[in-house]
């Protein structure tokens, strides 16, 4: 009785279609009313789809029914023989499902995946399809015979299947040797929203394709390396992948130009952007789960694209939880400093900038802050562009542009959810400044970020920026300015004899000149021969007293300001370079480079 009372109403759903589809096709010329009388007859009798049988009895062609159900149905049709599908976009419908319902994947749009149909009234085709790989369908509407032709194009085994291809080959190799990998083991999953997908596994099941395999060894090699970006860059005879480690690029392999397009799509496909669109720059974001020294971590990649000359390059930013330096002892801090900072943050309200080039580290600082303030008594709020961590216990919101919800409008809304911290990703504009200058002379801690040299230029930036001498003397109460500089490896640290005088020249005095032993890296497996390891930050830590800020009110200069923070007790970024010098844990040519 279940199933007749499912069975009627269908039968009649598809009867009421092909009469519909019948209607269409007379109104059009498509077929007369005679013919789609016979051929109404016929499946009546023997079932099937109306319009296979109108063309299959020669009553009607097949593009008059495709353009007939398109219109039928709202969806677009398309000439499936022009469409150029990405092998990737393939790869992810397996070749029996799309033979079973004879559907083609064509692109992919954010959550949704367009496919070719002969039949998009075909609800249980699109309800397996949809459930089977977890996204949205958006059918279009091609002719039987294009889907059929497509089907063999791009699943069946065509004569020119398994012929020798030079570029394929390299790529493949390539691709084995970044697999090659030590230390990486288990495999890589790309983790949806709401579902987990082995590549690996998902990949053998529909024809792994080369393209696949580079950008997963591609992706867990960056992982590896502890690359903080990976770089796939178009240019007009040549295509290569860069890692930046430790603040500087490395050219890791040139996949043949050929495959551009195709790496590009699989990217793009991975972090849920439109394939389609070449024209304009997008952005999206991938989470993968690599399996590595018997242990599973998550690492998000932030995906960057932009249109060039010669094609979209695409920059993935790397955020590995797992690396992220929460420990304010660890950073790198002297330990005046690392006792200013938390005097700082430990008060109830003002304004703590930290501020640096991009890249700096400033993220780590502020993050490391956050925690040492999440207890279950403080209410933390923060709005970043983009939140790169998720932090237990903290409120995060992500700002949009182009929504509306920008930094100064979250700011206000905080401003009413009852905050005890405040944390601001980036003081951008005036607007912005105000509030959270208010927020901080009205009882909250806020924590932002501003882009200035060093810290007493901080000063003068918020005053340019229109904010009155006497607010920014009530309301800020630390400046830290960083840097990043590359750490000696340990592996292969050596002495690097230096004369006195070299040393008096870049900042040390003629007693610690005599004594200081810097040390150099000569290069070794560990940090394969680059003679640097991992990084390490220099501050700046500036404490706005009584008597600085009576010196901002009076509009002293920047020049003016910096020496009574040096008389204060600051230690400056070339002060705090040389310690780590004479500490051995970076070179002089890391410290003059950046300060």
């Amino acid at each position: 009785m279940v199933v007749s009372r499912l069975a009627d109403p269908m039968a009649r759903f598809r009867r009421l279609m092909a009469a519909r589809i019948g209607e269409l096709l007379v109104e059009t010329g498509g077929a007369t009313q005679a013919g789609v009388d016979e051929a109404l007859a016929g499946q009546k009798a023997a079932g099937g789809r109306l319009g296979s049988r109108l063309v299959g009895l020669g009553l009607a062609r097949d593009a008059d029914v495709a353009a007939a159900l398109s219109r039928q149905f709202g969806v677009p049709f398309i000439e499936l023989g022009r469409f150029d599908v990405d092998p990737a976009v393939i790869a992810l419908l397996p070749a029996a499902t799309a033979r079973k319902y004879e559907t083609v994947p064509l692109s992919r749009t954010g959550p949704a995946l367009v496919v070719a149909m002969s039949d998009p009234a075909n609800v249980f085709a699109v309800d397996d399809i949809e459930f089977m790989i977890g996204c949205r369908l958006e059918p279009v509407v091609a002719t039987q015979a294009a889907v059929a032709a497509a089907l063999e194009r791009h699943y069946g085994e065509g004569p020119d299947r398994g012929a020798p291809d030079l570029g394929e080959s390299r790529l493949a190799l390539a691709a084995k040797a970044l697999e090659e990998v030590p230390g990486i083991a288990g495999g890589l999953e790309v983790v949806e929203e709401t579902e987990e997908v082995d590549v690996t596994a998902a990949e053998t099941q529909s024809g792994e394709t080369p393209v696949v395999r580079l950008v997963n060894a591609v992706l867990a090699s960056a992982i590896q390396k502890g690359a903080s970006d990976v770089h796939f860059e178009p240019y007009e005879k040549q295509y290569r992948i860069r890692f930046r480690i430790d603040g500087v690029l490395y050219e890791v392999m040139e996949p043949p130009p050929k495959y551009r397009d195709t790496i590009t799509s699989r990217l793009k496909v991975m972090a849920k952007l439109d394939i389609a669109e070449r024209r304009l720059p997008q952005d999206g974001r991938i989470k993968l789960r690599l399996s590595a020294d018997g242990a599973a971590r998550e690492i998000d990649f932030r995906v960057s694209c932009l249109p060039t000359l010669h094609g979209e390059k695409i920059v993935l930013r790397l955020l590995d939880r797992g690396k992220l330096m929460l420990d304010m002892t660890r950073l790198g801090l002297e330990p005046e400093s690392l006792k200013r900072l938390e005097e700082a943050i430990r008060r109830p309200w003002g304004l703590v900038l930290v501020t640096g080039p991009t890249g700096s580290g400033k993220t780590s600082t502020l993050y490391s802050a956050i925690s040492r303030l999440n207890t279950p008594a403080a209410n933390i709020m923060t709005a970043e562009d983009p939140v790169e961590f998720n932090l237990a216990g903290v409120n995060q919101v992500q700002t949009r542009e182009s929504t509306g919800l920008s930094f100064a409008v979250a700011l206000r809304s905080f401003l009413r959810q009852d905050p005890n911290v405040i944390l601001v990703g980036e003081i951008r504009d005036l607007e912005t400044a105000e509030i959270a200058i208010k927020a901080a002379l009205t009882g909250h801690l806020v924590l932002s970020t501003l882009h200035t040299n060093d810290a007493a230029g901080t000063i003068h930036r918020l005053v340019n920026m229109g904010i009155e001498p006497f607010l920014v003397a009530g309301a800020v109460s630390l400046v830290c300015a960083q840097r990043l500089v590359r750490r000696i490896c340990t592996g292969c640290a050596e002495d690097e004899p230096t004369a006195p005088p070299v040393l008096e020249a870049i900042g040390f005095g003629a007693d610690e000149a005599a004594r200081v032993a810097p040390r150099r890296g000569a290069g070794c497996e560990r940090c394969s021969g680059r003679g640097y390891r991992g990084r390490i930050g220099l501050y700046e830590v500036m404490t706005v007293t009584e008597r600085f800020g009576e010196m901002v009110r009076a509009g002293a200069s920047t020049a003016e300001l910096r020496s009574r923070a040096v008389e204060g007790g600051m230690v400056t970024l070339r002060a705090s370079g040389l310690r780590k010098i004479a500490a051995g844990l970076t070179s002089i040519e890391e410290v003059l480079k950046e300060t």
